[in-house]
């Protein structure tokens, strides 16, 4: 901490502490003072407490919801296959992947079948969200994207990619609800047991070229259960994929 000229007896007067608290403070840079006294001796010293205890600012973020954001990505190709494959792998109860299309996860995962096939094997419940190829979000999507390998393509090679590994072995799909098909394009969530990668959709922008953030469940009223809440939602209002 620097006192900016000002003695550590004088600032010790203004901010109403001893003088052998003020040079604790100067000596020791990892010592923070009590909110009110960081805010004395910044105005004292006419600066930013920010810029005497930047400790403090960290502190408080990790204290907050941040704390819950692991990672982020400007791109979602941006995050490294290698976390996908670990989230998955080390995910023992609840698996769920809600992108729309979900087409990138055989192409990015290695194994990604039989990781999920062991899996269910082992109890994990494993859901797949999908938008409906045939409905009018996903239709608009097309054309918004103007894309070769369409928003209903890749749907359609994930629900083929399902049907080989067997539904009936504890991995279930939907499609979500007419209603909530245009939520649910817009933001994709894929949570491993207590952790989850969400990406946000950006206008025209295809998946993998939209931001994702890595988030890891630190409390019950944090960034990663508002998420959870919002795939469950639409989990229930769902429809059952058709067979065959």
């Amino acid at each position: 901490m620097e006192t900016a000229g000002l003695s550590p007896r004088k600032l010790a007067v203004r901010v109403g502490v001893s003088g052998k608290t003020v040079e604790r403070w100067i000596a020791d840079d990892e010592l923070i003072p009590h909110a009110r006294n960081r805010e004395d001796a910044s105005k004292a010293l006419g600066v930013e407490a920010e810029m005497l205890w930047p400790k403090a600012v960290r502190e408080r973020l990790r204290a907050g919801g941040g704390r819950e954001i692991v990672e982020s990505y400007a791109y979602r190709s941006a995050c490294p296959s290698s976390v996908w494959a670990e989230l998955i792998a080390e995910a023992r109860d609840e698996l769920f992947f809600g992108g729309f299309t979900s087409y990138f996860l055989w192409t990015q995962v290695p194994a990604f079948p039989e990781t999920l096939r062991r899996k269910a094997e082992r109890g994990c419940r494993i859901r797949f969200l999908l938008g409906d190829p045939a409905g009018d979000v996903a239709r608009q999507r097309e054309e918004i994207e103007d894309v070769s390998l369409t928003v209903s393509t890749r749907i359609n090679t994930t629900l083929e990619q399902l049907a080989r590994l067997g539904r009936a072995d504890g991995i279930e799909a939907r499609f979500s609800a007419p209603a909530d098909a245009m939520n649910h394009v817009s933001l994709s969530v894929f949570r491993f047991d207590d952790e989850a990668l969400v990406t946000p959709h950006l206008a025209t922008t295809v998946g993998h070229d939209s931001p994702l953030m890595h988030l890891r469940r630190h409390s019950d009223r944090g960034v990663f259960s508002r998420f959870v809440a919002h795939c469950d939602e639409l989990w229930e209002r769902g429809v059952p994929v058709p067979e065959g």
